[in-house]
């Protein structure tokens, strides 16, 4: 049973001999992470806008009675 999973995970997996043959995987994920990084950070500052412009209509809705 064990060497039919090793055979079969060995048609999948594919460790280079040439080290170098990581290098263009490694900026593609590099890039990938900081753009990942760079869309939260814009998400959560987004947020933190609306959250803000919510409150501000709450507080001036509450100005006015026109909800308790």
């Amino acid at each position: 049973m064990p060497q039919s999973i090793f055979f079969i995970m060995g048609l999948f997996l594919y460790f280079p001999e040439d080290k170098g043959e990581y290098i263009p995987a490694g900026l593609t994920m590099a890039i990938f992470l900081i753009f990942a990084i760079l869309t939260m950070r814009f998400i959560i500052v987004y947020n933190r806008r609306e959250v803000q412009k919510a409150k501000e209509l709450e507080e001036q809705l509450k100005k006015e009675k026109i909800i308790d």
